[in-house]
Formats: C-alpha cells, structure tokens, sequence
C-alpha cells in the first residue's frame, strides 16, 4: 500500500499513518482520547472538532417571551437582575431538628424508609442497642418505635397534613333504599395548593427544574420534545394566559399541574380490599426525576369507592352516583388551587427564589377504564376525538369541552349516546375550572396503550389464537418449541429470563417490556411473514414512542412505523384471528400519538407505570405495615412520615449537612464491578449518574491463579495465538498496522492481568438510568456463571464512526479480558471472536450476522477495550424445525450459524442498529 493511500492521525503533530479506518480508531481512542468521554472543569484536552461528541439534547432553547419566571420577594416584587435567593434556612449546619444529632436521623431514616421495619423489631433493636452501650454512659438513639414515630411527626418540614370530606345524598333517604344510597363515603384528602407549595420549595429539584415553557431545537433547526415544558400545550397555554391576563402574569412562571389515578387492589383473600388513590405532580421537573418519584408524584387523596349488592351492577342510577361522586370529588378537593390559576400567587422555588406562580390543569395519567369515567364517554368510544368504534383505525375530530356542551345543547341523551358516544349524566371537574379541558388533558398511556395493550394483550395474543387454528392438534408443540426458543436466547445485562418461556398467568408491565426484546424471532418459520413484519413495524413504533428525546425526524420514522404496522395487521383479518376487525380503543390511542407527543412531549413522562409503580410506596407496602383493620388511617399516616423524612434529608442536603447520593463526584470517577464475590442480581445491568458519553474499563479487581506472563497464559488457556495476535494488536496501536514488520519484533514481557469482566457506561436516557440519562451495564468473560458454565457476552466494536449504524460497527464476542504495560503504557485489552454482517432481514427488520472465519478457524484478533462501545444481544436464527430439547442460553452462541442483532434489547440499541 502506497503511502498516500494512508490515513493519517486526526490530531495534530501525531506523525502515524493507518491502513485501515478501524486502526486509526482504535489508536486515537487508545493514545488520545475515548471520544465519547465528557470534559470536565478543569481539564485541559486538545481535541480536534471532528472528534467532540455532539450534546446529547438540543443546542438551542426559545423561551416563552411573556411567562419568564422572574425572581421575587416574599411579597411578590420583581428583585433586580442578578439578585441572590433569601437563604431557606435561618438553622445552623449542626442543627439536626427535631432530632438529637445525625446518628439519629439516619437511624430513623434507615429503620422506617428505608428497611420499614417493624414497630416490634424497632423495640428489640433499640432494647439491644442500649444493652450493648451498659457501661459507655449512652444509650440507644430511640427509647422505642412511639420515641422514633413521635420525633419524625414533630417536624415541621414536608408531610401535609390529611382531611376528610364526606359525601353523600342530601335528601333523607328512606330504610328500603339500597345500601349504596344510605351510605356516608369519607374522601380522604390533602390541600393541593400545600402539595404543590411543599414541592415547588423541594431544593432536590434544582437543577432539573424547567421555569419557562420553550421550544428545542436540535443543531440542524428541527424540534425536538422531551419533558413537559418543550410541548405544545405549555406554550400554548401560557399564550391563553398572556392573552386573557396580560399584566398579572407578566414575569410570573408557568406550572402545569398534572393529576393520576388508577385503582389498586392490596388483598383479594381477604375480602378484595382495594384503595383509589389520586396523585399530583407538576410539568416543572424533568421526566427523569418524575419517573423516578423523588416526591415530584404525591399522593393527596384516596377517593370513595362505593360498593353495592350484585343486583346493582349494572343499574344506570348507581353508575351515575359513582361517576358523579368521582368527579364532585376531585372538583372539592382541587378547589384551593383556583384561585391561583387567574391570579398569581408567590411561591418558593427551587433554586431559592420566590416567583409569581400561575397554576393550570393540563394532563391526567389514567388507563382506559379511568378515562371513560372521567371524559364522560360511552364504553369502546375514544377519549380524544369522535370516531366511532366502527372507525377505530383512524383518527377522527377531535373531542372538546366546547364541543360537547353543544352537542349537549342539541341532542338527547340516545343521540348523544349512538352518534357521538357522550353519556350526559357526567359534567367532568374540569367545568369548574378555567382553560381546563378533560379530553385534552387525556395523555398517552404507554403501559397500557402499547406496551400490555398494543403488544401483549392483542398481538401475543393473536399469534397464539393463529397458531391454535392453523396448526389444531399440533399447536401445543408449536407453542412449545416457541417457549423453548425464548428460553434459550442468551444472557444479557438485564434481561429477564423466562426459562419456561411466555407462559405464565400474571403479567405484569415488566414481563410485557421483556418479552417484546426476544419475542420476533421466536416466531419466524411459524408464523407467516406478513405476520412477522407487522409485529416489527409495531415493536418499531413502540420504541420510538418510548425515548426521553423525540425530534421531528423520529416522529416520521413513528408515522411511517405506524402506517406499516395499520396496513400490515389485515393479515390477521384475512387469516380469521379477527374477522369482526379492530374495535380496540387503545389501539386506536395510537393513531393520536403524533399530536400527543407534540402537545405533552416524551409519553414515557406522563405513563400509567409511574401511577402503578407508585402504588407500590404510596398503598401496598403501607397496607401490608398495617394492622390490616381500618387500614387506611395508618397508611395516611406512613405517607405523612415518609414525606417528611423525604424533605428532611432534602433540606440536610441542601445545608451541606448530608451528601447528595445522586450528585456525582467531581472528577471522572468509574466503579465497575469487583469480580472477587459472588454475583448479585443487580450487577449486570443499571442507571449510572457518571458524567460521560460512553466508556469501557475492567473491572476493578483482576483475578487470581492465571499465569502472569503472556505465553504461560496462552498455555493455560489453550489460545496459542494470544501471543501473536498480541503483538499485531500493539504494533496496530503503535501505528505499523497489523502486517507490519514491527510486529514480530515486538516483545511484552511485562505482568499480564486477567479479568472475568469490564463495565460499559454510555449515554442512554431512553433506558432505566440516572437522572442525566447515564447507564452502566456489565459484560463478562468468565469460564464459570453461575453454574451453568462459560459465559463469553458479545460486544459493538467500532471500526468507523463515521458511517451511521452497524455499517460503522462490527460484532465480536469476547473470550478474555487482559491487560499488559508497554514503555509504561497501560493497554487494557480483549481477545475476540468476529462476526461478519450479512445484511437486514427484510421479514424482521433486523441484522443478520454469521461467525467469521479464516481457513475453518474463527476469525480472532486483540483489541484495545476503548474500540469497544457496549454489550450487544444476538438472538439466534432458529430455522423452520424444532429446537432440540438440549439447546438452552449458556451454549446457544455456539451453536447456530446466524443471528440477529437485537435491536430490540434495549432503547440505545435500537437507535445505532440500523
């Protein structure tokens, strides 16, 4: 090769010249830097322009003009520029109200929100404690669990305090009325405004906290939407407000109040008990710390839920009181807040400041049944517009509040009923309040919608009700032999397993998410194409529908996914599994999404899931630290004590008291796993708070009993060209390329470290990850996993970043991780196997690869741990016969000749593997 075909080193006064593209790659990311880490203050990297990874969220921000959030005093006077905040607190740093010291606060925080202990096993604890400190002149932090209970409800700080109103029928009711009408319903309730006060003043948000509605764009002009303030309903609401209030809201700030409700069962062998929480949130914070809790979603009430004898089921009067009951219910509760959503009121925010905060109902996170009790509409209709059940495949007008009081005006009840699916006996609670429209506040419910919905609920289940038809007498071996495939798909950081296939009874949310990863292969050979296709096209709307970012090229690649999916789903008429065709309202939901993501920005923001996961700490762990009997009063009161412990570690925070757990340290700090222990059931797979792009290091403890120099390892490994493909590896690195003649000179006689696992950390906010989008993930090597033996994970390699998708990257399977010094270089290094790309296939949308081999020998090479981007998932091309009953996860890498690149695994894999 001549030397003007060479390609030079990027970085200036670097003299090296490579053959290949992939060489240079590793050497820059190798000797320079690993392009995809983040600088921090204080360091000094020259990095040429073409090598800066691009900022993972928009480069410019339009804000609202009229709205600005300008900072005030208590009183409401607009401070001058650059003003400083009032300090929250007057206490001192060792000031540890309403306990003793720290150690107190910590025990109590431990022992009731974080291990929730038992009152019995607080009593034994501190009993021991005091026994074990006879002598010391000290004693337990607590006398007993009433000591502990009594100090944390002393706080003034968090935990607003629960009402109760009570309902019923005014009118005197006779003895022989049913049971329901004769009964009083208690509503248990806390002030909203209080709510929202206590979570507009959380210091924790700061940061994360959008005060303005505005408009994302990306580098090249287009939008792009993600948390709730880059949508259109905020701006354009603020534009109502500007419009209607010009003076009072100048320089106030915007806050979008969002409600949830869902009912949640805790008990159904004890007699059904079930609870209807309703929860508060606001548009401000971020998704992520939304989605995470962190007190962004309150509980404030429990509503009523009236019972009935049998014979009232489906009586119209009571399905009217209980709907009437529902709405008048939430409209008393939310009173306190209407003054503010006309007129300012001055709150404390949280970077300190006080603004004038105007309040306005915009969303409600609800699932379908809970959508019709609250827009008033006829079982099977569409929350969101007009169409008709028999149209359900597209969208039609769109429902408003306008709308319906005409309709109202002009039709009767069977009218309204047949045509237009409105029962008119329901006057939503948004009536009482101004800009509030409940149809437009119904937004996309992933969960539901898509995930259980969309996925598991209709398309798994017409697969199955396919195969039961076409097959007859053989389908149970079908569904078998399916089982069987999703049993043996290999591991995978964070992949739940399903060792006996899909067939459970219960499913929940998670078991959908996880199936949809490694369900489309399962089914090729059996299914037809057409079949297949059209459950990609789904899978590949779903996905895009759930990142954290969506820009307007997304929402085409959404739109075209979900064309292709409406047309492609007629198989399933043709074969007979739906002859009566699609009457799925949530289904349907979808055809609005391109609307609802512009009108409420990323779904995965306002999803059922946050709702449900948060029955979890709000109700089900509270009832089951209950007595049981009359419940409901001690959950009330779990609650009020979790949310002051909350903002109490806040405020300790926020006074420099306490360490925040989620800030990252101020320096490049990367903790992979130690591979001196047992695995734990978390360690493969998790979010991260880390501050970089993407990065690969090993883990931080080598392993013992391997051999320390390079040929004693090769020997003991049975890899006799470890040594030789170690020198064309360093002679890559030091710019001779791999045929040079500098590599049989070469020689490593330094230690050799060996390692059973590297971590990968990379940006990836569409994933469970930390607050800034950062996700750590595990990948090993290692001879022995959990008794099942070898497990050797496969990887991305990067051989050019410059072509987009899997044509700039490669597949390799790592077989071991090692490390040597050279001229006092520290080279942390993978042996691998490769894999060639065949092409996509054009049934499942995804990429074929095969092994790669040289003269019926695997196509092996070392290569620098920096040309490695993360772990990547195969699934294997199981054929059209039956899999044999030997095959499992641990040896399925080594058995097929081709495989697909999941890009299902995970939200980051499906936006590179294209």
């Amino acid at each position: 090769m001549s030397s003007s075909s060479r390609l030079p080193c990027l970085f200036s006064g670097c003299p090296l010249m490579f053959k290949s593209q992939h060489g240079r790659t590793y050497h820059v990311r190798t000797f320079h830097i690993n392009s995809n880490v983040r600088s921090y203050p204080g360091q000094s990297q020259s990095i040429p322009e073409s090598t800066q990874a691009p900022p993972p969220h928009g480069s410019q921000r339009i804000e609202h003009p009229h709205l600005k959030a300008l900072p005030c005093d208590a009183n409401g006077t607009f401070l001058p520029p650059g003003s400083q905040p009032t300090p929250r607190a007057h206490a001192t740093p060792d000031d540890w109200t309403p306990f003793e010291n720290k150690l107190q606060f910590l025990v109590a925080d431990l022992l009731y929100r974080r291990v929730e202990m038992s009152a019995t096993s607080i009593d034994l604890l501190m009993e021991l404690w005091a026994s074990s400190m006879d002598g010391f002149g000290t004693s337990s932090p607590f006398r007993s669990h009433q000591h502990m209970y009594a100090t944390v409800d002393s706080s003034s700080l968090g935990g607003v305090t629960w009402r109760c109103l009570v309902a019923g029928f005014s009118e005197s009711i006779p003895r022989s009325a049913p049971s329901w009408k004769r009964t009083d319903y208690e509503v248990w309730y806390r002030d909203p405004d209080e709510v929202v006060r206590t979570m507009l003043d959380n210091p924790d948000f700061d940061g994360q906290f959008d005060m303005r509605p505005y408009i994302e764009l990306d580098k090249r002009g287009k939008r792009c939407w993600s948390n709730f303030m880059s949508a259109n309903i905020a701006w354009n609401h603020c534009d109502d407000i500007a419009l209607h209030h010009p003076d009072s809201s100048f320089g106030a700030m915007y806050c979008p109040l969002i409600l949830g409700s869902d009912k949640t069962t805790v008990s159904v062998a004890t007699g059904h008990v079930e609870y209807h929480p309703l929860y508060l949130s606001i548009g401000n914070p971020h998704n992520k710390v939304r989605c995470a809790h962190r007190n962004a979603v309150i509980p404030i009430a429990f509503l009523a839920i009236p019972k009935g004898d049998r014979r009232y089921d489906n009586d119209p009067e009571f399905r009217k009181f209980k709907r009437q009951l529902y709405h008048a219910s939430i409209s008393a509760i939310l009173r306190t807040l209407q003054p503010g959503m006309t007129s300012p009121v001055i709150r404390r925010c949280p970077d300190g400041h006080y603004r004038r905060v105007i309040f306005d109902l915009v969303a409600f996170i609800a699932d379908y049944p809970e959508q019709v009790m609250l827009t008033g509409i006829v079982q099977g209709w569409c929350p969101r517009c007009t169409a008709s059940p028999s149209d359900s495949g597209r969208a039609s007008g769109p429902r408003t509040r306008n709308l319906t009081d005409e309709l109202i005006k002009l039709l009767d009840s069977r009218a309204l009923w047949d045509k237009y699916g409105i029962d008119d006996d329901v006057v939503p609670f948004t009536a009482d309040f101004p800009r509030a429209d409940i149809h437009e506040m119904m937004s996309p419910d992933l969960l539901h919608q898509v995930i259980k919905g969309g996925f598991k609920d209709h398309l798994v289940t017409w697969v199955c009700d396919y195969l039961t038809q076409t097959y007859r007498g053989q389908a149970n071996k079908v569904l078998d032999d399916i089982d069987l495939r999703i049993a043996a798909v290999p591991s995978f950081p964070g992949l739940r397993r399903f060792p006996h296939g899909c067939r459970f009874k219960q499913w929940t949310g998670d078991d959908s998410k996880a199936l949809m990863k490694v369900y489309l292969p399962a089914i090729v050979g059996y299914v037809p194409d057409d079949m297949v296709t059209c459950i990609s096209a789904f899978l590949d709307t779903c996905y895009i529908a759930r990142r954290q970012v969506i820009d307007e090229d997304a929402l085409k690649q959404f739109d075209t996914s979900f064309s292709k999916f409406l047309q492609l789903r007629e198989i399933f008429r043709a074969t007979g599994v739906r002859p009566s065709g699609f009457f799925l309202p949530r289904q349907h939901m979808l055809t609005h999404y391109h609307v609802l993501i512009q009108d409420f920005g990323a779904p995965s923001g306002l999803c059922s899931s946050i709702t449900e996961s948060r029955h979890i700490t709000a109700v089900k762990k509270p009832w089951r630290r209950s007595s049981r009997f009359e419940a409901l009063g001690q959950i009330l009161s779990i609650n009020q004590r979790l949310d002051k412990l909350t903002a109490m570690h806040s405020d300790f925070v926020s006074r420099g008291m306490l360490p925040a757990g989620h800030i990252p340290p101020s320096g490049v700090s990367f903790l992979p796993p130690r591979d001196d222990g047992p695995p734990t059931s978390g360690d493969d797979g998790e979010p991260a708070d880390d501050n970089v792009l993407g990065h690969v290091v090993l883990a931080r403890s080598r392993m013992k009993n391997y051999p320390q120099t390079l040929q004693e390892l090769a020997a003991k490994l049975d890899e006799t060209d470890l040594p030789a493909l170690t020198q064309r590896f360093l002679a890559d690195q030091l710019g001779a390329g791999p045929g040079g003649a500098l590599a049989s000179f070469l020689r490593i006689t330094t230690t050799v470290h060996v390692f059973h696992s590297a971590t990968a950390t990379f940006f990836a906010p569409s994933d469970p990850s930390g607050i800034r989008g950062m996700r750590r993930e595990c990948i090993r090597a290692t001879p022995s996993w959990r008794g099942k033996g070898p497990r050797h994970d496969t990887v991305f390699v990067v051989e050019d970043d410059k072509k987009p998708g899997m044509r700039g990257l490669n597949v390799a399977r790592i077989q071991l991780f090692f490390s040597f010094t050279y001229n006092d270089v520290k080279f942390p290094c993978a042996l691998v196997e490769w894999f060639t790309r065949v092409g996509v296939d054009h049934v499942t949308g995804m990429w074929v690869i095969r092994p790669d081999y040289i003269r019926n020998r695997r196509n092996r090479a070392v290569i620098h741990l920096d040309a490695i981007l993360r772990a990547a998932h195969l699934i294997p091309i199981y054929g059209s016969h039956p899999l044999p009953l030997e095959i499992n996860s641990s040896i399925s890498l080594d058995t097929f000749r081709g495989y697909y690149v999941n890009k299902y695994i995970d939200h980051h894999a499906h936006e590179i593997v294209f």
